[in-house]
């Protein structure tokens, strides 16, 4: 009996391939810029303090975000004790649920066959994996924005099924909490409501029951009061403009002028802007569009309203992004299992198709070549380019045995397509996929840690401050504080460093003989007696100087600019 006529040992084959792709080298890194180090912080913060209600990035309170992510990451280190582990757990467990609930509803809509080849587009997805393997909020957003379509889509369709409804709607309330998008799920009516008036056959149709129905906007509703009640009321009681400033800017900037490009410094996008993410990012998905296009369309004439349903959400999803002033690139991420669950027919139908696994076998084979083409450049010393960039991010004695682990996965690369070939292209090029995304986890990041965490820049400057030392940071990134072997000072972290300086000057007087200053090099040069600091390092293409009351110029003022919010605002979450 084969794989594909048990499908509880097809899943399971599928989780454990997952778990091994996206799971490859959990507890050997350090969270990275731009979003890991902030959210991974603010949740030390929250286990360390016991406050979990307001997270705090340094002394400041963190609004940009609601805390669900840091939640589950502090909870993560509580039951492992580890944040190596903890800060990527969430995102390892996120993408298991969202191959597992995609399975589940194309089996309940199509077949077990259908929801393994759409699970297996998703995982295969180079977005998907990209996403889930790093510590940001999109994973964690994608899969209860999948959990809520699961519920929505099996009442919508295989109903009247109140409670997968309730539970939808339950989850779109938490995704609303954990990202304010996810919203988006609701979407899902739209197209329901359009298609029960056209009178298409599988549409769940109920008798009057205004109350169940409402019950899901309870159910919303109740999700987001589960976090925003006891927060707003706590807020409010204590009072202070430093909590009633958190509680505005939490429920007015970070949602709705985030979505209008107000927030955050994103630049103005053009409307196609997500056509090639659907087409690059979403590969090897992509190569069944031209394929699902034919069958989008007999779907359509057939009244088959799964798919209707699916690509209608897809398209409002689509829309609703396209239509906001920010965008970037994840954003569409929760699009990729509704989409692959509407092109499940059509992978059915093309998955022996030779075209397919010629495609395939050629994309495998460019990956194989683009690898050793890299590694055999980056050794030979003439990719000067390379070199460059990997000296500004502090990796340059990494380089080369980065480059040899290219070497080795483009090399796998090519045994596999010499191996199999073009009866298995699909294969080969899946399993390529997996041989870079492991071979990242355990190979590359981990050569590239010291740097990319700031963890090498930090070791250096707690060695140099001595065992009696103290650091205050000036102009910091979120990487610092998180990596600082000792507790640090902070003067704020939205504070423009003209201001930081001038706090920490008057800290470093207070007790010049022991007190260091951890500052960006650009951001304090004016002020500073270059020939009286000690570099400590690059780190993220930033130069990092520590110094002590000697070094600066008596009575220098630092230019005070508009700000550096825009610099620091969240880029990924």
């Amino acid at each position: 009996m084969t794989g594909r006529d048990r499908p509880a040992a097809a899943l399971a084959l599928l989780l454990l391939a997952a778990l091994v792709v996206l799971g490859a080298g959990l507890g050997l890194r350090d969270p990275w810029p731009s979003d890991e180090p902030r959210f991974a912080l603010v949740a030390r913060q929250m286990v360390a303090s016991g406050d979990w209600w307001f997270p705090r990035r340094g002394s400041e309170l963190y609004s940009d975000k609601p805390p669900m992510l840091m939640w589950l990451q502090a909870l993560s280190y509580q039951l492992t004790g580890h944040w190596r582990v903890a800060f990527l757990l969430p995102s390892l467990l996120a993408g298991l649920a969202t191959l597992a609930l995609t399975w589940d509803l194309g089996r309940r809509l199509w077949s077990p066959r259908v929801g393994l080849l759409a699970a297996v587009a998703v995982l295969g997805a180079v977005m998907f994996s990209f996403q889930f393997k790093r510590a940001q909020i999109d994973p964690l957003i994608t899969a209860l924005i999948t959990l809520a379509n699961w519920g929505l889509v099996v009442h919508l369709l295989r109903g009247p099924n109140w409670p997968a409804f309730w539970l939808g709607c339950f989850a779109a309330g938490l995704g609303v909490i954990t990202k304010g998008v996810g919203v988006i799920a609701l979407l899902m009516l739209v197209p329901y409501v359009l298609l029960r008036r056209a009178g298409w056959p599988e549409v769940t149709r109920t008798a009057a029951s205004g109350w169940r129905w409402a019950g899901g906007a309870l159910a919303v509703f109740g999700a987001i009061g589960l976090w925003l009640v006891p927060m707003a009321a706590q807020a409010l009681a204590r009072g202070t403009p430093e909590y009633l400033g958190y509680l505005h800017d939490i429920l007015f900037n970070q949602t709705a002028r985030r979505y209008a490009g107000q927030v955050g410094g994103h630049e103005s996008k053009p409307l196609w802007y997500f056509v090639p993410v659907l087409l690059l990012h979403f590969f090897p998905l992509s190569l069944a569009y031209g394929a699902a296009w034919h069958d989008a369309r007999a779907a359509w004439r057939g009244r088959d309203a799964r798919v209707a349903l699916l690509l209608g959400w897809c398209a409002l999803v689509f829309v609703f992004f396209t239509l906001a002033g920010g965008k970037r690139e994840v954003y569409v991420l929760p699009m990729l299992p509704m989409l692959a669950l509407a092109l499940g027919p059509t992978l059915q139908r093309i998955a022996d198709a030779p075209w397919l696994h010629r495609t395939a076998l050629a994309a495998a084979a460019a990956i194989a070549v683009a690898l050793l083409a890299a590694g055999l450049w980056a050794l030979s010393g003439r990719w000067t380019r390379m070199d460059t960039v990997m000296t500004e991010r502090g990796m340059a004695e990494a380089w080369p045995a980065m480059a040899r682990w290219m070497l080795a996965a483009g090399g796998l690369c090519v045994v596999l397509v010499a191996a199999l070939r073009v009866q298995r292209g699909v294969q080969v090029l899946l399993a390529c996929l997996a041989v870079v995304w492991i071979a990242w986890g355990v190979g590359l990041a981990p050569l590239g840690n010291g740097a990319a965490s700031a963890a090498d820049v930090m070791r250096r400057a707690d060695a140099l401050a001595g065992a009696d030392g103290e650091i205050a940071l000036v102009a910091w990134k979120e990487q610092n504080l998180l990596m600082a072997p000792r507790p640090v000072q902070d003067f704020g972290f939205k504070v423009p460093p003209a201001q930081q300086f001038e706090r920490a000057v008057s800290w470093l007087q207070a007790a010049p003989q022991r007190r260091w200053v951890f500052a960006l090099s650009s951001a304090v040069a004016p002020c500073v007696d270059e020939s009286r600091v000690t570099t400590v390092g690059s780190s993220n293409r930033r130069a990092w100087w520590m110094f002590q009351a000697d070094a600066v110029r008596p009575g220098c003022r630092l230019p005070q600019p508009a700000g550096r919010a825009a610099e620091d605002e969240d880029e990924g979450g």
